[in-house]
């Protein structure tokens, strides 16, 4: 076993425990970004000023009528920049724009005594726009050619040849919905200026470095002018990751303008009309199967909705691309990458980063064709795992190690869900009820762990030990309520072999850490772990030597276990206080910068080749729905998931992410619609999912029944740390099962063998469109249409299947 992976004696990690913030949050006490404004003297409030339209170039901003109003103290424009007027890293996203790109730009923002008073200046500020043509739609993109970014493209085989080669050939065309983030914390930033002309900010953000960079830009300052906090996140999800530079930005404007704190704090609709999401997606597909089913080739084209600027659409596009494979191995590919620019907010990384909507495209496409082939949807995807000891690798050209656990996982979940008994079961209530149908359906995930673009993955931490024996660990994770603070404490408390209470926390700070990584793409417990590791490991070897010292013995001889050293074969002991006061008085160094970089990471991404994740996760879950043939209507009656965290550092937390995650993609696949006025009237390009009230969220009504999650045993992952592996994003995609049995549960309602095409979000509208076609079809593949009120698509190109 690797010296990472090792666990010592009586380790910490891998017990379960609750989150170190636990008992704050359930009694208020934890403290976010905007609850230090009351905390802070003489604070400004910060307002946007909104254009209600969805592209213009502007030709007069009017400013001294909300400098009339009561309380308003300053309107901050372009002319206020002294740096760079841009708030992102592709240099596309002007802080103070002169062209209005998206329904609710913010083109200035008012500072107000008050919320209030900033919000009345904001609403007195006058605007006037000579508005343009807008793109709003996939489709109105596609056919425009309005593009913008890299255009991927990752080959592997012969497509022609496997083409040829196949017995069954589908075409078709799949549109699947963005997603909000909906993190209960909304946007929020809190800057100051110090008697030394340092900017100080309080942000809830994923990327403090990179939030510090952008803000340094803004003002014209070096970073090291520049120190970025962030206590915790009410939520992230991605959402945080390169969406709160701007308001960190304004903020500190507004600081070294004024002189005194200004918070920023977007309310709901705001946070709603200002922010990314995650990026729906268009795919246009060709495949090709043998007479037994086996995939032989694919050809694909997928779009991203990227919104007004780049953002991180680029790599989110990379990472669908890198995923259309899914746990199925296609031996010859040719899939397409592009980026649609449209006149909506620029969508953003959203947990699973592109690796969900990729693996959408082929799970749906083995849901529609399976019926057409004459196969059990269980049974084609398993002909088409990818198998251990064949050499098969991905069509980006990266081995898959661990293949057996694709099917391994799978089995477990059949054998743990009771699959077989339930499906004769299911089969005898369909045919006993006419009007309501119920279905079984059960998919996997491989996902990659690691940043797709190498240099990220890389981690530092700061390790002190104080004089009484207590340790403080400073890392450059950000806690989302993920849990990944809980993890480091656990990570330090095993690497010097100390009991838990020993060990604290501080806050995220770059004044701490520098240039690190966004806490994204599942790697936080991953690198910070592996840095606090290694900072931890500094302290120990020194304390040993002491050890040794006092005890007589030679340091590879000594244990720290339980907060005592002890030599082997030895009765002597020294407790942890003891030594650590003993090595202050030998003036051994106690405090140690850690790093860690991930081994083994390459990739080209102009010839979209090469192995960019450090291992895959893998998992599998059934889920068993019932639904009503009348309305529509439907419910989860149980999900079974068994998932692959190597060996778990925190089991409690790591269950609760699998059940967040799962609930998250639910949700994404089944009910929340998000909605956009595509009408050539005034409103054009407005969101009309604006609130809770609009955007359906999943509740305690959407969760199963039954819920069962099993963590996979004997897991260890070689070469991380603990013998861990990444779980952040890779449950979000369990959720496809949900889906998969809604489709089955409305083809059950039409003739043996139908092919039913369901939307994403398959929300009580879609399964009744597609239970409604099911009943129209007999055995040929017919297609329908359906539309929603608003004129948005709720199915997409229901035509286009075809078996050539």
């Amino acid at each position: 076993m690797s010296h990472l992976s090792e666990r010592p004696e009586k380790h910490v990690v891998g017990l379960s425990m609750p989150h170190e913030s636990a008992v704050l949050h359930v009694t208020g006490a934890a403290l976010y970004t905007d609850d230090l404004v009351y905390r802070t003297k003489d604070t400004l409030h910060a307002y946007p000023v909104q254009v209600m339209k969805t592209r213009g170039r502007i030709t007069a901003l009017r400013t001294e009528p909300a400098l009339a109003v009561p309380g308003v103290v300053r309107v901050l424009t372009v002319a206020d920049v002294p740096g760079v007027n841009d708030a992102g890293m592709k240099h596309d996203e002007p802080l103070f724009p002169d062209e209005v790109m998206f329904h609710g730009h913010a083109v200035a923002w008012v500072l107000g005594e008050t919320l209030e008073a900033a919000r009345l200046g904001a609403a007195a500020v006058e605007v006037e726009l000579d508005e343009l043509p807008s793109v709003i739609t996939l489709k109105e993109a596609i056919a425009a050619e309005s593009f913008h970014g890299a255009r991927p493209v990752m080959v592997t085989g012969d497509v022609d040849a496997g083409f040829a080669d196949s017995a069954h050939v589908f075409t078709g065309e799949f549109q699947f919905s963005d997603q909000e983030h909906f993190y209960l914390e909304t946007h929020a930033a809190l800057a100051y200026i110090d008697e030394a002309e340092q900017v100080f900010i309080q942000s809830s953000t994923q990327h403090p470095s990179e939030t510090q960079e952008i803000v340094a830009h803004v003002l014209g300052l070096h970073s090291h002018e520049v120190t970025v906090q962030c206590l915790r996140m009410g939520g992230g999800f991605g959402g945080k990751e390169m969406q709160p530079h701007g308001f960190a930005a304004i903020a500190a404007l507004g600081a070294k303008l004024t002189g005194r704190p200004v918070r920023v704090r977007l309310n709901r609709t705001q946070d709603l009309t200002m922010s990314g999401k995650r990026h729906g997606f268009h795919a246009d597909w060709k495949i090709g199967f043998d007479a037994d089913g086996r995939i032989q080739a694919l050809d694909a084209t997928l779009t991203a909705d990227g919104g007004w600027s780049l953002d991180l659409s680029e790599p989110v596009c990379a990472r669908a691309l890198c995923h259309i494979d899914n746990t199925y191995w296609i031996p010859n590919a040719r899939v397409a990458g592009r980026i649609a620019k449209t006149n909506k907010v620029s969508n953003t990384a959203f947990r699973g980063f592109g690796g969900p909507q990729g693996m959408l495209v082929i799970e749906d496409i083995l849901g529609r064709v399976a019926p057409l082939l004459g196969l059990d949807p269980m049974e084609l995807r398993k002909r088409n795992f990818y198998q251990p000891g064949l050499g098969q690798s991905t069509p980006y050209g990266q081995p898959v190690p661990q293949a057996e656990r694709i099917a391994g996982v799978w089995q477990q979940v059949e054998d743990n869900g009771g699959v077989a008994d339930r499906k004769r079961e299911i089969a005898a209530f369909n045919a006993a009820h006419p009007h309501t149908k119920r279905a079984l359906a059960i998919t996997g995930i491989k996902f990659g762990i690691s940043f797709n673009l190498t240099a990220f993955n890389q981690a530092g931490a700061l390790v002190l030990i104080y004089k009484d024996g207590s340790v403080l660990i400073n890392h450059g994770g950000t806690e989302m309520g993920q849990g990944l603070h809980t993890k480091m404490l656990q990570v330090a408390a095993t690497t010097l072999g100390i009991p838990l209470h020993k060990v604290r926390l501080a806050p995220t700070r770059t004044d701490k850490v520098p240039n690190t990584s966004a806490t994204a793409a599942s790697s936080g417990a991953d690198l910070n772990g592996g840095a606090v590791k290694n900072a931890c490991e500094q302290l120990r070897a020194r304390l040993l030597q002491v050890a040794a010292s006092q005890l007589g013995s030679n340091a590879s001889d000594v244990r720290i276990v339980d907060g005592v050293a002890r030599t082997l074969g030895s009765d002597k002991e020294l407790a942890w206080d003891d030594l650590v006061h003993t090595a202050y008085f030998q003036r051994v160094q106690l405090s140690a910068a850690g790093y860690y970089r991930t081994e083994g990471l390459h990739w080209d991404a102009k010839a979209f080749r090469g192995s960019p994740f450090k291992y895959f996760s893998y998992g599998a879950a059934a889920a068993e729905v019932e639904v009503d043939g009348f309305t529509g209507a439907y419910r989860i009656r149980r999900v079974d998931i068994v998932h692959d965290v190597g060996d778990s550092l925190s089991p409690m937390i790591d269950i609760g992410q699998v059940e967040g995650g799962f609930v998250q993609g639910a949700g994404w696949l089944t009910l929340e619609d998000m909605r956009w006025d595509t009408s050539d009237g005034p409103n054009r390009g407005r969101l009309l999912t604006q609130a809770a009230s609009t955007y359906k969220l999943p509740s305690f009504s959407e969760m199963p029944a039954e819920f069962n999650v099993t963590l996979m045993e004997n897991a260890t992952e070689e070469g991380a740390v603990y013998g861990s592996k990444a779980v952040g994003e890779p449950p979000l995609m369990l959720a496809f099962c949900v889906r998969e049995a809604l489709r089955q549960a409305a083809a059950a309602f039409g003739p043996a063998g139908v092919s039913v095409e369901l939307a994403a979000p398959a929300t009580p509208e879609a399964v009744y469109w597609a239970i409604e076609s099911a009943r129209e079809k007999n055995d040929d593949v017919r297609g329908g249409s359906g539309r929603a009120p608003g004129g948005s698509e709720i199915r997409t190109d229901t035509s286009a299947l075809s078996n050539a």
